[in-house]
């Protein structure tokens, strides 16, 4: 420890401690000059100061209420007549591009009478029964052409015999009453068949047309010595143009007897493919009956009337 250098260091740390004053002049102002003071308000000091609160009266809030009460019934009011007009708008649309609008009998646009059935091959009817769907209505068309001829056919028939008026009026009374009877009893109910597989159409469809056939037949033979084939012959001894124009209707009916029991025959192959029976058809037609409104207002109708009765005669 003797060493110079060891010695030298260690009184110039000694010196140093002993010259350090904490409470010296020259320390506070050192001290002082490193200290960053506080930094104090520029402006005077106010108090905090309390805002009184102001409780809104019973009234006030009762007309804001009122305000937003109206204002949301206004908005709804606006909205309502928004979607009712929204709403007209798509049926007037719907009534204008409406795919499924009646288009048969297809009257012009003009006529003040209006189509009254919807008729669409392609759309309503599957592919394996458009063919014959399209040959029955075929068959109808034939139908109403041969009840015409016939009215012609007894216009010349009453020409040369006077006595043959009532045959005339009734020429006219069959094309009147049974073309459309035909197109509603027969036909329409063998197409709603072959749209939706219906036993009960199918069954309507069997009964008339077979009905309508022996009409033919008999129309188109003997005819009551009237009418037909035996008719005609007889006419030759008189008037050999009126027995021409005979033969050709006696000719269309016998046509029309002979397809019909041609498509008699083709419908009732595809019936029993279909898988129709006796007893859906009988399910259909009660399904029918207890679901329509008619039906139910007579049934509640004269439950009541009976229940009435009963009643009054306790």
């Amino acid at each position: 420890f003797q060493d110079p250098s060891v010695t030298q260091l260690t009184n110039a740390s000694q010196g140093t401690l002993n010259e350090f004053n904490p409470f010296s002049e020259n320390s506070r102002l050192t001290n002082g000059a490193q200290t960053v003071p506080a930094t104090q308000p520029t402006g005077p000091s106010q108090p905090a100061v309390l805002q009184p609160s102001v409780e809104p009266t019973p009234q006030a809030v009762a007309s804001a209420a009122q305000a937003g009460l109206l204002q949301q019934q206004e908005e709804l009011e606006r909205k309502a007549a928004e979607l009712e007009r929204k709403e007209r708008e798509l049926q007037n649309n719907a009534a204008a591009f409406n795919p499924r609008q009646n288009n048969w009998p297809p009257f012009p646009r003009k006529c003040p009478i209006k189509p009254c059935f919807y008729q669409d091959f392609s759309a309503d009817i599957p592919a394996d029964y458009q063919r014959i769907c399209k040959m029955l209505y075929y068959l109808w068309m034939l139908h109403s052409v041969t009840l015409l001829l016939n009215l012609l056919a007894c216009l010349a028939w009453f020409t040369v015999h006077s006595g043959r008026g009532v045959d005339f009026g009734l020429s006219i009374l069959w094309f009147i009453l049974f073309t459309p009877c035909a197109f509603l009893c027969w036909y329409r109910p063998i197409y709603k068949a072959f749209r939706s597989d219906s036993s009960f159409s199918f069954f309507v469809f069997f009964f008339v047309f077979f009905c309508q056939i022996a009409i033919y037949s008999w129309l188109g033979g003997q005819g009551g010595t009237e009418h037909g084939w035996i008719a005609a012959l007889d006419e030759t001894r008189i008037s050999w143009p009126v027995s021409i124009i005979m033969m050709v209707v006696a000719a269309f009916f016998t046509l029309c007897a002979v397809l019909s029991l041609i498509l008699l025959k083709q419908v009732h192959s595809l019936y029993r493919r279909t898988g129709a029976s006796f007893q859906r058809a009988q399910e259909e037609f009660s399904q029918g009956i207890l679901t329509n409104r008619n039906f139910q207002n007579a049934a509640a109708g004269a439950a009541s009337s009976a229940a009435q009765g009963a009643f009054r005669g306790n």
